[in-house]
């Protein structure tokens, strides 16, 4: 189970770099928009000038977190609201992108899982 969690782990933590790095560097082409929901939902977002970036830096601290080791227990936490965004977005408005998007979704899932320990001083009273 140990090496599932590092694989996992180095797994999230490359695409969230990829993800965040390419935003950066515009290294990816704008996505092509498959419906108009998702074009009004995206063009919000980007004339908010401060979500996508902050989003994206998000991703890139998590992501490093994740490849190195180091500060997981933060990262998952950190993350998990943007995992959830990220399937919610692709549930409704893009569908045909929903098994990655789950993918994310059930890793941060199995990560949190895997570090329990580190949470449940959290939920105690």
């Amino acid at each position: 189970m140990k090496i599932a969690t590092i694989i996992v782990r180095v797994l999230i933590g490359l695409l969230l770099l990829f993800a965040s790095i390419s935003f950066f560097f515009h290294l990816m082409p704008a996505e092509p928009v498959t419906n108009d929901d998702f074009k009004a939902f995206n063009t919000g977002l980007v004339a908010s000038k401060y979500l996508m970036p902050l989003a994206k830096s998000i991703e890139l601290i998590c992501g490093i977190a994740f490849v190195t080791g180091r500060y997981v227990t933060l990262a998952n936490i950190l993350i998990l609201p943007i995992t959830i965004n990220i399937l919610f977005i692709n549930y409704f408005m893009s569908p045909e992108t929903l098994p990655i998007a789950g993918l994310l979704f059930l890793a941060n899932l199995f990560l949190i899982y895997r570090y329990w320990d580190n949470y449940k001083s959290l939920f105690t009273a």
